[in-house]
């Protein structure tokens, strides 16, 4: 009977015809009137059959004439398909390589399907099939593949899989040019750090995945309900209430459970964590006893009892939990300078491949010219240097650590510690609302009755209200209790309207302390570590209790009529206590709940009144949601943008007196609807609406949720820094404008441009067609109508809502949010940021380019989601323009610096050769190429990660200067090649300054040039820094103290004798000053003629 149970109404045909015949007036009307932002529900069928091929106008009658002076919106670009050998080259094999990787891995790891099953009590046997064990494995590898699969990950880079060949060629007797530890112990000491790291990283998540995997649930609470924390699956910090099945109950013993004969028909596991169909069935009782199973009796794994103790029946084990299902495998996140210092990379790759085969021709291909080309590939190799990802990873993990140790912003931590460089590149910033802008603390400020509205000032009038009404209810119970006729005497002074007021007051009051899912707990004084007691024990005091609910609001709406004086004092399954302001409980039975869905948008109670046995409906929910369902009023809309403006979140509160034969009605239908396993929450649902008819509208409620601290210098500065600011929230659109004023997101004097709903092509059509004519104004959206935009027009709208200089999307789920995210990555290319606090901002932060997460009351999901963790919304501003800035500007200085290492030792090698009728013979050998690239020059360059143009004051004070970094003007192409003209010009000047003063010994032309090299780049090493550092002198000294030591012990390389003469002294003198002097006089006449835009500052 339940499957019966009608999902919707349906219209006739002629109704249908007469609705889309209405809908041609929708976007007629001249200006905004009654109705006109609602959107259409029904669609014309061939409404977009001509919109193929106009284009986007300036206005309405393009769709009329066909004139030539509207501007276009510019079409999506449609790239040229490249076919054959040219979509091969360019990306086609990477593709093919994807792909097949790809099937193989489906192959190999092909998934079961999921099905619904039977659990039976204590009847392990009776299970027909097997399921997945019981833990979650978070770690990437296992002990096998620990290591091919961290070797894959460094040689998919193409620098570690050039230095492997490189390396592997040593053991060729013909290509050997020197000792294979001067290739294999960089190399090896990559690896090993590497190796090290990710070691590490996978003991923690194996020590995470342990202390998760060992965490069990124990035994039932003898009133068949508990509280649970779900802040690690869902984000929300407030406790939840579940509930016990009823018939388990009744039970004399808890080993009972294994005497029935029981079981569980759940549905196949899914992701959606709201909602779980099932049914309890015994068969061993007379009649067999079948009871709906619901989300309110099932308790989720990453989920923590947080009030009373449960035993339950284990339905989805492993990878069929909905929190491992939940759980997608975020995106291994490579930064944009990463991405530009390999492509620098393979450049130098070609350069490489061109000297030598230079070198080769200017041989005469004499000989197996081709062994010769690959010896030449050999000995410059370090064009290419393999210490310059050493250098990058350590500076990385240096700049994480200056920013955990950041007493200015406290708290903050750092979880993806290869991005640092990103907080320095970000174009759009987006962020969450709830909890992120504002404290996701809410405070009661409104009441609004239609005739009469109450603030903050005169919420002790509503107390008088109830105070009259209690006490005029208690005079006449008492008065009919001793005679016939109640006495009036004592409030016949009151006039008529007074007393209608309290009246409306009293039933508004009274519906908002009874319609909610809030929960009074009482901690038990003295008693470690338990959290309840027993009802004989509990202390009722005002003090001793603490109100828990799933959502802020609804703690908010009871704290206030705890204020106003009507108090909810107990709650259980089935019954709640209130009392009044004169000390009176009153008792109401609690017949069926309605929780809040974000489809619904409302929620419901049934409660009979003990002491009249009146049953009343109580609802609560949106004026959207709520303004069909109320008795028609004109007032509602227009108060609730009233409200909206001043930035509160409105509720609207409704009521409907039932009888008993209604409500039976009612209660069997509904008790029908939740057995179905098929379509049961649309049945439920339909049953539900049939009470929601014409209920009479007590109130208008406005909650607001305070800014937090310093958000609005914060979005200003972030705006200086030209970093543009979309907000993605689920709330409504009015409350979403008037946050987005508030904080200062939008500015008071900036147009806001309000989206009007769209539901077709056309609609969609014609509002952006509207919104092309709006310049420099704020973009306000919700969410169905952007996906309508989305789907038709993609490329225009984003290109328009880019050029908006802020942004603004509500009623956002969280499968949008990630979507914008990735819509603004593809089609501007430029990098993003997400910042929430949430759970349902998780996909939105891993989608990123770089995610930021706020601990806050939302729990730590979010933050343990994200790449950098922070505790308040002001500290962005500190990360961006301190933290990210420097990184970025340290590590392109220090990645072209290691470069600049490797080319000029290559350009020396490629002048002796050339010197040497173009013999591929190495220049150095042995300790001299490994100390090189380590201890004699490892110190200085490092300590580049110090550096810093402006101070931290100064860079917070003018965030302008964080603009010029989106340009990537820090390294760039320009910057290359002006360091690959110093390291050619320095490295001639050393090998030919080498070669005109040597004697006679050719041990002269190595000592003299090597030494004057490390000078060289000690010198620029100073050259290149602008704030020194007490590390960066100790760095050169001891590096240079190291060369100076270490010539005693290099009989091999160098004359010892002639090392110590005045001669040796003034040839490498003279060598090192005319390769360095120059330099310093150019950097000193830039500064002078054209100063950086940060050097005026610091002057």
């Amino acid at each position: 009977m339940a499957d019966q149970i009608p999902l919707y109404p349906v219209r006739s045909a002629a109704a249908v015809a007469a609705a889309n015949r209405k809908r041609a007036a929708y976007f007629s009307a001249a200006g905004p009137g009654p109705g006109a932002d609602r959107p259409s529900r029904y669609q014309l069928e061939d409404e977009s059959a001509h919109l193929d091929e106009m284009p986007l106008m300036m206005s309405e009658e393009g769709f009329e004439n066909d004139e030539s002076d509207y501007h276009t919106l510019p079409r999506a670009r449609i790239m040229r398909r490249k076919r054959g050998l040219e979509w091969f080259v360019c990306g086609g094999w990477k593709f093919l390589c994807t792909s097949c990787c790809d099937w193989l891995i489906n192959i190999c790891q092909r998934k079961r399907e999921l099905k619904a099953r039977t659990v039976w009590l204590g009847c392990p046997e009776k299970c027909e099939e097997k399921h997945p064990r019981n833990s979650i494995k978070n770690q990437k590898y296992n002990i096998f593949t620990f290591i091919p699969g961290v070797l894959y990950e460094q040689f998919k880079f193409f620098l570690n899989l050039y230095f492997l060949i490189v390396s592997c060629s040593q053991f060729v007797p013909a290509l050997k040019i020197g000792y294979l530890y001067t290739y294999w112990a960089p190399l090896g000491f990559v690896l090993a750090v590497t190796i090290m790291r990710e070691a590490v990283d996978e003991f923690r998540r194996f020590q995470r995945d342990k202390e998760v995997n060992s965490q069990l649930y124990s035994k039932l609470t003898v009133r068949g309900s508990c509280f649970i924390r779900t802040d690690q699956l869902d984000g929300e910090t407030d406790w939840k209430l579940k509930v016990a099945v009823s018939c388990t109950q009744r039970l004399p013993a808890l080993g009972d459970l294994f005497s029935i004969n029981a079981y569980v028909y759940a549905q196949k596991p899914q992701l959606d964590i709201h909602s779980f169909e099932g049914t309890f069935t015994r068969e061993d009782s007379d009649p067999p006893v079948h009871e709906s199973l619901s989300i309110e009796n099932t308790l989720w794994a990453s989920t923590v009892v947080a009030s009373g103790t449960v035993i339950g029946v284990v339905i989805y084990t492993g990878k069929e939990t909905r929190s491992v299902m939940n759980t997608s495998n975020p995106k291994n996140k490579v930064g944009l300078l990463d991405l530009e210092l390999n492509q620098l990379t393979k450049a130098l790759f070609l350069a490489l491949v061109a000297l030598s085969v230079v070198m080769v021709t200017l041989q005469g291909f004499a000989g197996p010219w081709y062994r010769s080309l690959f010896r030449f590939l050999l000995l410059f190799s370090y064009i290419i240097p393999i210490s310059l990802r050493v250098n990058l990873d350590m500076g990385k993990a240096a700049y994480g650590w200056m920013i955990m140790k950041d007493e200015n912003i406290p708290g903050t931590v750092v979880r993806t510690s290869t991005i640092p460089e990103e907080l320095g590149r970000l174009v759009y910033l987006l962020t969450d609302k709830t909890g992120t802008l504002t404290q996701n603390e809410m405070v009661f400020k409104r009441l609004h009755l239609g005739t009469v509205s109450y603030g903050t000032d005169t919420m002790d009038e509503i107390q008088n209200h109830l105070v009259n009404a209690y006490a005029q209810t208690q005079c006449q119970a008492g008065g009919s209790s001793a005679t016939s006729t109640p006495p009036r005497k004592a409030l016949s002074s009151a006039p008529k309207v007074r007393r209608s007021v309290s009246s409306r007051v009293h039933e508004a009051v009274k519906a908002i302390a009874l319609c909610h899912n809030v929960t009074p707990v009482y901690e038990a004084r003295g008693a470690a570590g338990e959290t309840e007691v027993t009802e004989a024990d509990q202390d009722f005091s005002d003090d001793n209790r603490t109100y828990q609910a799933s959502s802020p609001d609804e703690v908010a709406l009871v704290q206030w009529t705890e204020s106003v004086g009507l108090t909810l004092v107990s709650r259980d399954l089935t019954s709640m206590q209130l009392r009044t302001p004169g000390g009176q409980i009153l008792t109401y039975c609690i017949l069926q709940t309605f929780p809040f869905t974000s489809e619904s948008k409302r929620m419901g109670v049934i409660v009979r009144d003990e002491s009249t046995a009146e049953i009343t409906f109580y609802m609560k929910g949106a004026d959207v949601a709520m303004a069909s369902i109320v008795q028609y009023n004109d007032w509602l809309e227009e108060e609730c943008g009233n409200m909206a403006r001043e930035g509160l979140r409105t509720l609207v509160v409704a009521k409907r007196a039932l009888t008993e034969e209604q409500y039976q009605d009612f209660e069997s239908r509904y008790n029908q609807a939740k057995l179905s396993l098929h379509d049961r929450t649309l049945k439920v649902a339909a049953v539900v609406e049939s009470l929601e008819r014409e209920m009479e509208l007590l109130c208008l409620t406005g909650v607001e949720d305070q800014l937090q601290a310093d958000v609005r210098p914060t979005l200003e500065m972030l705006r200086n820094a030209g970093i543009k600011i979309w907000m993605l929230t689920g709330d409504k659109l009015e409350t979403a404008t008037c946050i987005a004023k508030s904080s200062h997101l939008v500015s008071r004097t900036q147009d806001t441009h309000v989206f009007r709903p769209v539901t077709s092509r056309g609609e969609a059509h014609l509002e952006l067609n509207a919104f092309r004519r709006k310049h420099d104004c704020a973009l306000v959206i919700s969410g169905d109508s952007l996906e309508v935009c989305l789907k038709y027009y993609e490329h225009e709208f984003v290109e328009l809502a880019c050029q908006c200089p802020a942004v603004v999307c509500c009623r956002c789920s969280p499968t949008q949010k990630a979507h914008i995210v990735k819509l603004l990555q593809q089609h501007t290319g430029r990098r993003t940021c997400a910042i929430g606090d949430g759970g349902n901002d998780v996909s939105m932060i891993q989608a990123a380019d770089c995610g930021i997460g706020i601990e806050g009351k939302e729990g730590r999901q979010a933050s343990l989601a994200a790449d950098f963790s922070i505790t308040r919304f002001k500290h962005v501003g500190r990360l961006l323009m301190v933290h990210g800035r420097s990184s970025y500007k340290r590590s392109a200085a220090l990645g072209q610096f290691v470069m600049h290492r490797g080319l000029i030792i290559s350009t020396m090698q490629a002048v002796f050769s050339s010197v040497f009728y173009f013999a591929s013979v190495p220049l150095y050998q042995g300790f001299l190429m490994v100390g090189y690239a380590t201890v004699y020059t490892m110190f200085p360059v490092f300590s580049l990660v110090l550096d810093q143009d402006v101070k931290p004051e100064m860079a917070m004070l003018y965030p302008e200067l964080y603009k010029d970094l989106t340009k990537g003007r820090s390294l760039s192409f320009k910057t290359f090649l002006i360091w690959v003209l110093i390291s050619i010009y320095q490295g001639g000047i050393l090998m030919f300054g080498a070669l005109v003063l040597f004697e006679s010994e050719f041990v002269h032309v190595v000592a003299i040039s090597f030494t004057a090299l490390v000078l060289t780049e000690l010198l620029m090493v100073a050259l290149t820094v602008r704030t020194w550092h007490w590390l960066m002198v100790v760095a050169e000294l001891l590096s240079l103290g190291c060369y100076v030591a270490s010539l005693a012990f290099l009989n091999e390389y160098f004359d010892v004798a002639f090392i110590t003469t005045v001669t040796f002294v003034w040839k490498v003198s003279a060598i090192t000053v005319v390769s360095c002097l120059p330099l310093y006089v150019l950097k000193y006449l830039k500064r002078k003629l054209s100063p950086p835009s940060y050097s005026k500052l610091s002057s």
